[in-house]
């Protein structure tokens, strides 16, 4: 028998945590749940958890914290910020921070539950991917290992986050592809919301740096002007302007 996905619930409503503990568990999910953000933290460190559905503002430790401690994590883990804080810079921080979606305050609990439901399908099907597509990558130097998920950049380790990783990743199995910003987030990130295009910028900056002789004039990850980016060859011409 198929063993039930673990979810990990961070919240101090308790009203909100029973009507979520009951949804997700009538979903076949098995739910904990974490009062406050130092019980949260306390269960984060102990087991693998396979959805965390986290509230930003905690008695103790705050949510952005939590998310951050997630990230440092090997084990991947999509995560859900649910919060009253609904304006757009802290919507922004947390999926900067790596959360993988973000639900307002009041928000529809069957809303969140078929989030949680398509953030592991999505999380599955690019688990299988890679292990059908287990050979290691070579592009213009970069090495990427999509089953230990390490990548070398002329044969020296590169530190990437999980979903810098999965950027660069899906950048490399279709070298030369233009891709807009709405593209990425379906493909990489799992959703397609307008509104959320700023955090693939910010995650193509941080990946520039990393893996650019000159972030400023890229010749791997290139910006195609009004259209997206793609991964072109290192020796290619600078990049252009923002699209």
């Amino acid at each position: 028998m198929e063993t039930a996905k673990r979810v990990l619930i961070v919240e101090d409503d308790a009203h909100i945590a029973e009507l979520l503990r009951m949804h997700l568990h009538d979903e076949g999910y098995a739910v904990t749940h974490a009062a406050d953000g130092n019980a949260g933290i306390r269960e984060l460190e102990r087991g693998s958890w396979d959805a965390l559905v986290l509230d930003l503002m905690l008695p103790g430790v705050d949510g952005l914290e939590i998310c951050r401690r997630a990230r440092a994590m090997t084990r991947y883990t999509p995560i859900i910020i649910t919060s009253a804080r609904s304006s757009e810079v802290h919507r922004i921080l947390g999926l900067e921070l790596g959360a993988d979606d973000y639900l307002a305050k009041p928000f529809s609990v069957l809303e969140l539950v078929a989030r949680v439901r398509a953030l592991l399908r999505r999380t599955e099907a690019m688990a299988r991917n890679a292990r059908l597509e287990s050979g290691r990558l070579e592009l213009g130097g970069l090495g990427i290992d999509p089953v230990s998920r390490e990548v070398q950049l002329d044969g020296r380790p590169i530190d990437l986050t999980p979903r810098e990783f999965d950027l660069l990743y899906f950048f490399a199995r279709h070298p030369g592809k233009v891709f807009s910003r709405l593209d990425l987030l379906n493909q990489v990130w799992g959703y397609q919301h307008d509104g959320y295009e700023h955090t693939v910028n910010t995650h193509i900056n941080r990946l520039r740096i990393k893996i650019e002789t000159d972030p400023a004039a890229p010749r791997r990850i290139l910006t195609v002007w009004g259209r997206g980016y793609k991964l072109g060859a290192p020796t290619a011409g600078a990049a252009g302007e923002t699209p």
